[in-house]
């Protein structure tokens, strides 16, 4: 049974219904999914770069199209940084972002295709497949952003909480931390661990029905 207290759905009927369909069990399950929340505060445990280092070497291994893996990630750990940082970010963001035991900005490579003769070294011509600068924007920001959501249940995995944000302002994050052009901030992401008030209600999902179909 998950520690979701405030909800109304019976999650040991889910779990009994849906586990024998799935390879997972269910306390990885509920870690990695149905308790995994957004935190809104964090306890002030650190976040070491053994964990951060466990956490990327798990989410690698995301499919990305041409095994491209654009996916850049900046550790934003000294006080400096993170003051340029937070005034980017809108609203609330920047309470969370400032008491975050880490803060990761998520960003795409515009030119990985540089790295093919490493990563796709199958295909001799992959980099002359990317040539066009729009082509290769379009790949790198879809598979970055598939890659960030792979990141996100790593983040999990090493029982820790992620807080991704897009609520801020790329371009100025990009000019910030990015400035030779190669790089495109997508997404900002506080990790760490959950304080005691860190979580709302958590909010009403689709229904399978609601959100698959068949043709």
């Amino acid at each position: 049974m998950t520690q979701l207290a405030d909800q109304h759905l019976d999650f040991a009927a889910l779990e009994a219904e849906f586990t024998p369909h799935l390879a997972l069990g269910v306390d990885a399950q509920n870690l990695l999914f149905r308790d995994a929340r957004t935190p809104n505060s964090f306890t002030d445990e650190p976040v070491t770069d053994a964990q951060l280092e466990a956490i990327y070497e798990l989410a690698k291994w995301a499919p990305t199209a041409m095994n491209s893996q654009p996916l850049r990630v900046l550790a934003v750990r000294s006080d400096e940084a993170r003051a340029r940082l937070i005034p980017h970010l809108a609203g609330s963001n920047q309470a969370r972002t400032a008491s975050a035991p880490l803060v990761l900005v998520l960003a795409a490579d515009y030119d990985f295709h540089d790295d093919f003769a490493k990563t796709f070294p199958v295909f001799p011509g992959a980099r002359d497949v990317f040539a066009d600068e729009s082509a290769r924007i379009e790949s790198a920001t879809m598979n970055a952003t598939l890659q960030m959501g792979y990141f996100i249940v790593a983040i999990r995995a090493a029982g820790l909480t992620a807080g991704p944000m897009t609520g801020f302002d790329a371009d100025g994050v990009t000019r910030e931390f990015f400035p030779d052009g190669r790089h495109r901030a997508l997404m900002v992401v506080n990790v760490g661990h959950p304080a005691a008030d860190a979580f709302r209600s958590r909010q009403p999902r689709l229904d399978y029905d609601e959100a698959v179909a068949t043709v």
